[in-house]
């Protein structure tokens, strides 16, 4: 009878720490997805690297993700799918044309990198259970970040997004 409590005991607490995250991570809710991601250790290998990326970035005036009404006051319910968006981006079209000669920046952006691929699985779970739905607003919200992002030449436009990572950093801790 005492095996069977402890058993029951330390099943239970087993299934508690499972259930809670990890170090560092954080549980971010976009819309109706619930998705546990350590922010704090990519701000700090984007902080590493901050200046030395947007020391590259040679144009000042234009903004990326910036530009007005691109993240600001986006409904909760399309949260999920412009961040899955973003996500997939960043993986898809950012990180693979930010290399630079210095390889502690490579190390720390392929860092930055990894994480960012693994919440693009994640939110992609959710987008595959249809809990990631993406209406007008995100929609043409992230079609406006494109266009930015599309009318300069692919490296200095990596530059830029990679340079304003805090900026997505802020907001998605704001919305949280």
């Amino acid at each position: 009878m005492k095996g069977s409590h402890l058993f029951l005991c330390l099943f239970s607490m087993s299934c508690w720490l499972n259930l809670m995250p990890t170090a560092g991570n954080k549980i971010f809710h976009f819309g109706s997805c619930k998705i546990s991601m350590s922010v704090t250790e990519i701000r700090s290998g984007f902080t590493a690297i901050k200046a030395n990326i947007q020391a590259r970035d040679p144009i000042r005036t234009l903004s990326i993700l910036s530009y007005p009404h691109s993240l600001h006051k986006v409904k909760s319910s399309d949260r999920c799918c412009i961040t899955h968006q973003l996500f997939n981006f960043y993986v898809d079209k950012v990180f693979k044309h930010c290399k630079t000669e210095d390889p502690y920046v490579n190390r720390k952006i392929s860092s930055i990198a990894n994480s960012f691929l693994s919440m693009k699985r994640k939110l992609g779970q959710c987008h595959e259970q249809n809990k990631c739905m993406c209406g007008q607003e995100s929609t043409e919200r992230f079609k406006q970040i494109l266009a930015n992002y599309e009318g300069l030449n692919v490296t200095s436009a990596a530059i830029k997004s990679l340079g304003e990572l805090d900026i997505l950093l802020d907001w998605m801790e704001k919305s949280r």
